[in-house]
C-alpha cells in the first residue's frame, strides 16, 4: 500500500501530556515481562489514541513467512510447534517483515474467538489437527488492547492474564491439544465510573496508571489545535513530527538491546522490598515489577545502572494497584506509595516525586 493511501495513525511522539501513561507503555515495550499496563481514567483523555500510536511507533519485526503466530526464526520461545518441527528437520525457512501486531479485543468476544478453536470433526475424520487460531495467536510478539476491561467477563480476563504471564496459550478439546506462543503486552483501559476490576485481577497487571483530563486552558487549546491539524492533513502533520518519532523509535530499540546488561544494586533491591513490606503488599509481584520497571527505565535513558531516581519514577504505578483499600482512608494510593518511598529512602521531597515526568521525551 502506498504511503499516500495508507491510513495514518496519530504519532506517539506528538501526544501532549499524560507522561505517566506514555512512560509505562514504553517500559512495557522495552521489557514485556513487566506484565502489561492497566490505564484507568476519564473518557476522552487520549487512552486509545496513545495505545494505537505506540504500535505504530515500533519497528517492524522479522517473522517466519506465512506463519499465523508471527513466529521468530531464532527464538524458540516465540515459535509455533510447526516452525520448531521444520527447523528440527533442517528445512530452510524464509522470513518476512511485519508491523508489530496490535489486536483489539471486543467486549463481546467468546473464549473460542480469544484462544482459538479445534475442528473436532476434521481431526477425527482426517486425523489432522485443524486449529483455527484466535486473537491470542494474532497478538503474539505484539500488543493486545482491551478497552473497558472492567466490563469484560472475569473468566476471559483470567485467560488473558494467564497467557500474558506464561507467554503460551493451550487449547484442549476432546483429547486434542494445541499449544502456541502468546507473548504480548497486555494493555487494559477503563473508566472507574463503570466499575473497578477485581483486586485479584488488577494485581496481575504489571503497572497501573491513572490519567486525568487536562485542566489548563492553554494545554487544552494546544491539544485541540494539534488534533485538528492532524485530521485536516495527516501526511503533513506526520512528516512534521517524523524526526522526533524516528529518534524515539531508535531509543526504544537501543534500550531493548542493552536491557539485559543493566544492573541494580543490592541495596536498592533491599529498599524496594522494604517499601513493599511497609505497604503490606501481598505476594512478590510488586517487588519483581518495580525491579524490572526501574531497569527498563535505566535502559531507556541509556544507562547501565539503576539509580534511586529511577525507582522513584516507577514505584507508584508499580505498586498503587496492589494496596489494600481502606474505605475510611482519604489518602490516594499513589500518595501512600510515595510516603513509603520517602520513609525508606529517608527523603522529604514528596511533592517532587508525585510528578511522573518523562524528561527525556519532552
Amino acid at each position: 500500500m502506498s504511503s499516500s493511501r495508507k491510513r495514518r495513525v496519530f504519532p506517539f511522539a506528538a501526544v501532549i501530556g499524560q507522561s505517566e501513561m506514555k512512560l509505562a507503555l514504553l517500559l512495557n515495550v522495552i521489557d514485556p515481562r513487566i506484565g502489561g499496563v492497566m490505564i484507568m481514567g476519564d473518557r476522552g483523555t487520549g487512552k486509545s489514541t496513545t495505545i494505537r500510536a505506540l504500535a505504530d511507533l515500533l519497528p517492524e519485526i522479522n517473522v517466519v513467512q506465512g506463519d499465523p503466530y508471527n513466529s521468530s526464526i531464532d527464538d524458540p520461545d516465540l515459535q509455533s510447534s510447526d516452525v520448531q518441527q521444520q527447523i528440527e528437520e533442517g528445512k530452510d525457512l524464509s522470513t518476512e517483515k511485519r508491523k508489530v501486531p496490535m489486536v483489539d479485543l471486543p467486549l463481546g468476544a467468546t473464549e473460542d474467538r480469544l484462544c482459538g478453536t479445534i475442528d473436532i470433526e476434521k481431526a477425527l475424520s482426517e486425523g489432522v489437527r485443524a486449529f483455527e487460531p484466535g486473537l491470542l495467536a494474532k497478538a503474539n510478539r505484539g500488543l493486545l488492547y482491551v478497552d473497558e476491561v472492567n466490563l469484560l467477563d472475569d473468566h476471559l480476563v483470567d485467560v488473558l492474564l494467564d497467557s500474558a504471564a506464561s507467554g503460551w496459550n493451550t487449547v484442549e478439546r476432546e483429547g486434542v491439544s494445541v499449544r502456541h506462543p502468546a507473548r504480548f503486552v497486555l494493555i487494559g483501559s477503563g473508566n472507574p465510573e463503570e466499575g473497578e476490576l477485581r483486586p485479584q485481577l488488577l494485581d496481575r497487571f504489571g503497572m497501573s496508571v491513572e490519567v486525568r483530563t487536562v485542566r489548563e486552558p492553554e494545554l487544552r487549546v494546544q491539544v485541540v489545535d494539534q488534533r485538528t491539524e492532524f485530521d485536516n492533513n495527516p501526511d503533513t502533520f506526520v512528516a512534521s513530527i517524523q524526526s522526533a518519532q524516528d529518534a524515539l523509535q531508535e531509543k526504544v530499540v537501543a534500550a531493548q538491546e542493552i536491557l539485559q546488561s543493566v544492573k541494580i544494586d543490592d541495596d536498592l533491591r533491599l529498599k524496594i522490598s522494604a517499601i513493599c513490606g511497609e505497604l503490606d503488599v501481598d505476594g512478590l509481584r510488586g517487588d519483581i515489577v518495580t525491579n524490572r520497571s526501574a531497569r527498563a527505565l535505566a535502559a531507556f535513558e541509556a544507562r547501565a545502572e539503576v539509580t534511586e531516581e529511577d525507582i522513584a519514577r516507577v514505584i507508584s504505578c508499580s505498586l498503587r494497584h496492589r494496596l489494600r483499600k481502606d474505605p475510611l482512608e482519604q489518602i490516594d494510593s499513589g500518595d501512600r506509595v510515595i510516603k513509603a518511598f520517602c520513609k525508606i529512602f529517608e527523603r522529604n521531597d514528596e511533592n517532587n516525586l508525585s510528578d511522573f515526568e518523562l524528561a527525556a521525551m519532552e
